[in-house]
């Protein structure tokens, strides 16, 4: 009999969650004994057909909503022509469409690109891509930040032990200290000197490459480690002490891009422009898809050097396709501004009212709670948190955790606010439970 999480869940859940246990990987990590039977907009439905407001996305994947019929639409009349075309070997329209219609989203510098299937891959192109155009060995990423779980992406990740251990030896990455300014390791509250202090030691990690420092990859807003959001002067730093140093600016957008924080690419937030970019997860609106881009300078490799089967693949370029044109139309970068600042106000006056709320951060729908046990002591509320967690499933609201004890929020772009306000409701009411 498996040991579920929170509380046992229906008859269907569970004899399905007995026959996963026999089969797949235990690698996995699953939040709630939830089983995935539908999803239509904001919402999804159990095997057992309890339904829950998603503040989840699928992992920040599901943008534009679930079941999007121009997704339907788009690949109902893609795969009665072709599903797959081998885009390494032949030449085709459709990514060629694709990745054209992208650049119309991204700053002007980035015209090439590079498909692939997921957000690892999109981080191992850009990460050889580096290599390959500097011809230098290190790269510097920071401390904590997530990149993947390939072997090159997983030199870069520094989130939790457990995602690297028994893995080494790892690629050539030194790693800097991300800045977390509320648990800033320096004491200093003041945003402009702890971002100082942080790039300090950035480039003490550059000088120790000795001149064969290919890039620095960094999160602009750092996912898995608690949704945390640097100051805006360190991230200008960074873009100064790469250009100071000749090393590349790699952007990893795979969960903070396609206006999950309002701009296209959360680095636009900051006013910086990046020499590389990787994107995932909502690019193709629930299809595996990765794109790495930059500018043609810098994409020169030369034919063999890098490919894959499945990049560029038919049924993913024509959703990817569908999915940037419905996020245009549908304002959904606004819209993530707009309600995200709405749940940012609500979700400060509970950080008021609730001992056990230390923190609340966050850029349009990419929004991070930090748990606490008390605000004094900051002490991490990794048990809080869980039963927070599992108090607002009961309830019919859909959360996943980041970092040691934050909750993230990162629901679909879609939201309305009256959505947002069932959602908020139901999360107070489970941090008032547990607090």
């Amino acid at each position: 009999m498996p040991k579920f999480i929170c509380r046992k869940p229906g008859p269907k859940s569970v004899k399905i969650i007995e026959r996963d246990e026999k089969v797949i990987s235990p690698s996995l990590t699953r939040e709630y004994s939830f089983v995935f039977k539908k999803a239509k907009g904001c919402h999804v439905w159990d095997v057992d057909n309890r339904k829950y407001l998603d503040f989840a996305a699928g992992v920040a994947v599901m943008n534009i909503g679930h079941t999007n019929h121009v997704i339907e639409k788009a690949l109902r009349k893609q795969i009665k022509i072709a599903s797959h075309v081998g885009f390494s070997d032949f030449y085709a329209e459709l990514p060629v469409e694709f990745v054209e219609y992208l650049m119309t989203f991204l700053p002007k510098h980035l015209d090439k690109a590079f498909l692939s299937n997921s957000g690892t891959e999109a981080i191992e192109a850009a990460y050889k891509l580096a290599r390959w155009h500097t011809k230098k060995k290190w790269v510097v990423a920071f401390k904590p930040s997530f990149h993947g779980r390939t072997m090159g992406s997983l030199s870069l990740t520094n989130a939790r032990p457990v995602q690297k251990e028994r893995f080494g030896p790892f690629l050539p990455v030194k790693h800097a200290v991300y800045p977390y300014c509320y648990r800033c390791p320096f004491g200093n509250k003041e945003h402009d000197t702890c971002a100082n202090l942080y790039l300090d030691v950035l480039e003490k990690k550059m000088k120790e490459c000795k001149g064969d420092l290919a890039a620095v990859f960094m999160e602009p807003v750092a996912g898995e480690p608690g949704y945390i959001v640097p100051p805006k002067d360190f991230v200008k730093g960074v873009r100064e002490l790469c250009d100071k140093y000749d090393a590349l600016l790699c952007d990893d957008e795979v969960q903070a891009g396609c206006y999950r924080t309002g701009k296209f690419l959360a680095i636009e937030n900051f006013d910086v422009k990046p020499d590389i970019v990787s994107l995932s997860k909502a690019i193709g609106g629930g299809v595996p898809m990765g794109v790495t881009v930059a500018n043609g300078r810098i994409m020169d490799w030369m034919a063999g050097s890098h490919a894959n089967t499945m990049g560029g693949n038919l049924l993913a370029c024509a959703a990817g396709i569908a999915t940037l044109k419905f996020m245009r139309e549908k304002k959904l970068g606004k819209n993530a501004t707009e309600i995200g600042n709405y749940m940012m106000e609500r979700l400060e006056e509970m950080k008021d009212n609730y001992e056990i709320i230390g923190d609340v951060r966050g850029i349009g729908l990419m929004i991070g709670v930090e748990i606490v046990k008390d605000k004094k002591s900051k002490k991490y509320g990794v048990n809080e948190r869980s039963d927070i967690l599992c108090r607002a499933g009961e309830k019919g609201l859909l959360m996943l955790p980041a970092g040691t004890s934050a909750i993230r929020i990162c629901p679909p772009l879609i939201l309305t606010k009256g959505q947002a306000d069932i959602g908020l409701d139901i999360f107070e009411d489970s941090i008032r439970e547990v607090g």
